[in-house]
């Protein structure tokens, strides 16, 4: 029969052992201390965790906004010959728009160039395209802030300029530039880099680098240009989702002769992306740290809770309560506090990362002044993308680092002798 009640009251103990640790949490017969000390831990930890989840979802939104600014000018894929320009490049061209996923393609000549008006000279690259072609492969034609895009085909030379571009060189459309290409043309008296007289009859902004170095001229001007006689450097390719475009163009490569070199946006742009993504690990990397500093302070919270209730830790055990009942008491205990913590934190951050844009503009109302110039930044706001995974991947890792950071204390704990205890109280 006493083993039986010993048993019984065991199993309670270790059913209420969670119990006791909330009661412990929200208890006001706490010291005065160690209850400041558990609200600086909370207040680190809605801190931590409302810091991580804005600047997560700021670096997602201003990934996304280069990705979508740079990639609306370059194209998802290229295929290039291995030795010099394609000659049958419109009988290629319908092999692959055939290609399952490929929406559309263009043929394309790029070469590095320097313009010139007057004193001030600019290198860029030139890029001769074939401007109906082009539009089914970039928005460069959206992208138009003065000018058309069809005026390429105009007779005479003309060229389209980046808008940092036109205002380094200081022309508008109507206004003349000299282009000169590494190519030579042999006269009498030697050999001379060749140039021509170029009319500037549009210009373009997508708000990033492009806009510093980029020119399109029309590919008639191009071959005549470059003297490519009838060929082209290579084709733009246009799939039906940015994201599957790998997986296409590696499907095309298959499909075509080993004579033909067939890339992707995610190699010739992947290196950018990459370093925004490794940047956005080591940001994260940083925040969590604030966050590991706030888990950690339960553990002074949680010690001073343990040596608070030694008396009750000696009660409970001479009352049937194991070791193991005793520590899930003191890590429901130090679990609640961070959860509280985490809780507000994250409700917090996803408040802030979703009007971060209305707050950004408070601000500037308030100060009077204008924190992100678009002439300067190329943006006017702060862009946010909130993604559940980010949010999610925030609390989960701030739980368990609170839960490493119960662990010794509760530990401590259930390594109380109750006998001593007792024997001084």
């Amino acid at each position: 029969m006493s083993a039986a009640r010993t048993d019984i009251n065991k199993s309670t103990i270790a059913n209420y052992a969670p119990f006791i640790g909330v009661r412990y949490s929200f208890s006001r017969k706490r010291n005065r201390f160690t209850s400041v000390i558990a609200t600086v831990s909370m207040l680190g930890m809605v801190l931590g965790v409302a810091s991580l989840i804005v600047v997560l979802a700021i670096m997602n939104g201003f990934a996304g906004e280069l990705r979508g600014r740079i990639l609306s000018l370059v194209p998802h894929g290229f295929v290039e010959f291995k030795d010099g320009g394609i000659t049958q490049w419109q009988d290629l061209s319908t092999r692959i728009s055939e290609q399952p996923g490929v929406v559309a393609v263009s043929p394309y000549i790029t070469e590095k160039a320097i313009l010139g008006n007057g004193q001030t000279q600019r290198g860029a690259v030139l890029t001769a395209i074939d401007p109906q072609a082009e539009s089914g492969v970039s928005n460069l034609r959206g992208a138009m802030i003065a000018g058309d895009l069809d005026s390429l085909q105009v007779d005479g030379f003309n060229v389209v300029l980046g808008t940092t571009l036109a205002d380094i060189l200081r022309v508008v459309p109507g206004d003349y530039v000299q282009v000169t290409v590494p190519r030579l043309t042999v006269t009498p008296l030697g050999m001379f880099p060749r140039s021509k007289r170029l009319r500037v009859t549009g210009i373009f902004q997508i708000g990033a680098q492009p806009d510093a170095y980029q020119a399109y001229i029309s590919l008639t001007t191009g071959q005549k240009l470059l003297g490519s006689k009838g060929s082209v450097d290579g084709l733009q390719v246009k799939t039906r989702d940015l994201f599957t475009a790998p997986d296409v163009m590696r499907a095309l490569a298959a499909e075509l002769p080993d004579t033909y070199v067939v890339k992707d946006w995610s190699q010739t742009q992947g290196s950018l992306f990459r370093a925004v993504k490794l940047e956005k690990v080591m940001v994260s990397l940083l925040l969590l740290s604030v966050v590991a500093v706030a888990a950690f302070n339960i553990v002074s919270t949680l010690v001073m809770s343990v040596a608070e209730k030694r008396r009750d830790i000696a009660v409970l055990r001479t009352m049937g309560a194991r070791a193991s009942g005793i520590m899930v008491i003191f890590v429901a205990h130090g679990l609640v506090l961070a959860a509280v913590g985490i809780s507000i934190g994250a409700l917090l951050g996803v408040l802030l990362a979703t009007n971060i844009a209305a707050i950004t503009a408070a601000v500037e109302n308030t100060l009077g002044m204008k924190l992100f110039d678009p002439t300067v930044y190329f943006i006017s706001e702060l862009p946010a993308d909130l993604q559940g995974l980010d949010v999610a991947l925030v609390v989960i890792a701030s739980f368990a680092l609170s839960l490493l950071a119960t662990l010794y204390p509760a530990w401590r704990a259930a390594r109380i002798a109750p006998a001593e205890v007792l024997r001084y109280e």
